[in-house]
């Protein structure tokens, strides 16, 4: 993705682009041609103070606009905003990660950055904390909204210069948290990265199929043990579980990531990090594979590199791969990628069928080994 620079004879575009799409949290919703008209002759996209760009994905294709104003100041503010057909594609957090990038790059040195939403717009929300983002304020009735003629809650998000520079996520201390109790340091990490023959990233909402086809394919392999394969799949239902493993990610709360063959596309399986504890940090790497990609090393493979982003990237101090003590396959994965059985929990499950207490073995790597 990147920022491309807009010009006042891209006006008509602009004025198209404002007027045919929806902003359910502004103060207007859909704003019509005169009002931006007026605000491209005050300077209010234009100006010593503000620049736009618009937002073009790897097509080239112009999914949204940012405007960046204050720009004579030591913290600028920013609004952005994405068009209603490319929105769920995660276009945002990434649109707001090249914003900052670009705030930091001026020459004035700027110290932070920040940016405003209503209190109830989850999706700016996730979208702010997925860039690194960290909720710094909550103004209580200060958003008002004409079409309800009615006061939100508003909320304030801010970037430091040193914690984009240093990749780093520095949470507030609100004076109500007690000592010792502070919440634990979040990592700012991209969303996907690349083994020798895999994509690993983050699920897209435009995965379900690929996600519902491989478990109806894999059944047979799989029912015995995961306790989504149980039943014949349904796509509603696999596109539902998607966007709560979506919301997930970028809250931070679970780490699913979808593996795709990097000379075909392919998806082949699913992977992530699972059981998180932040405050040391702590992961459990959980997979599965499509049936037609047993057997040629992939999952090794792709454990091996989610171990190195957890350790490397992540700060892990401990990752750790339970199974069934009867899962060959999956044991076989867990010691191929070098993990070490630390022991095996007797009579810690059942069996999917609910009928047969099973064992459970505990595979792990802890920092530095």
């Amino acid at each position: 993705m990147l920022l491309q620079e807009w010009t006042m004879e891209e006006q008509e575009q602009l004025i198209h682009f404002m007027t045919t799409n929806t902003w359910p949290f502004d103060g207007e919703s859909h704003p019509g041609r005169t009002i931006i008209e007026k605000a491209i002759e005050e300077g209010g996209y234009e100006s010593d103070e503000v620049k736009t760009f618009w937002v073009e994905n790897e097509l080239g294709v112009k999914v949204g606009i940012v405007k960046i104003y204050d720009l004579q100041d030591e913290i600028p503010l920013f609004d952005l905003k994405i068009a209603d057909v490319s929105r769920g594609y995660g276009y945002g957090p990434k649109a707001l990660r090249l914003i900052a990038k670009y705030v930091f790059d001026l020459p004035e040195q700027k110290i932070r950055l920040e940016g405003h939403t209503r209190q109830d717009n989850v999706a700016m929300r996730k979208t702010f904390q997925r860039a690194g983002f960290v909720k710094e304020a909550h103004l209580r009735k200060a958003w008002f909204s004409p079409k309800e003629n009615s006061y939100y809650d508003a909320v304030t998000y801010g970037i430091t210069r040193e914690d984009f520079m240093g990749g780093t996520t520095t949470p507030v201390i609100w004076e109500d948290v007690e000592k010792g109790k502070e919440e634990p340091r979040i990592p700012v990490f991209l969303d996907s990265f690349e083994s020798e023959r895999l994509v690993i990233r983050a699920p897209q909402i435009e995965d379900s199929l690929d996600i519902w086809n491989a478990i109806r394919h894999s059944l047979p392999a799989l029912r015995e043990w995961l306790p989504f394969a149980q039943s014949e799949p349904e796509l509603e239902s696999t596109e539902e579980n998607l966007r709560e493993a979506i919301a997930n990610f970028i809250t931070r709360k679970d780490l699913r990531l979808h593996l795709f063959k990097k000379d075909t596309g392919e998806f082949i399986g699913s992977s992530g990090l699972h059981r998180i504890d932040w405050s040391i940090p702590k992961f459990e790497i959980g997979y599965w594979l499509a049936t037609e990609f047993e057997g040629l090393g992939y999952m090794t493979e792709a454990v091996r590199r989610i171990e190195r982003f957890a350790f490397e990237e992540l700060g892990a101090r401990r990752v750790e791969i339970r199974c069934d003590e009867q899962n060959k396959k999956s044991r076989t994965v867990a010691e191929r990628a070098g993990f070490i059985l630390e022991g095996t929990l007797k009579n810690d499950s059942l069996s999917m069928d609910g009928k047969v207490l099973r064992n459970t073995c505990i595979y792990a790597k802890i920092e530095g080994e």
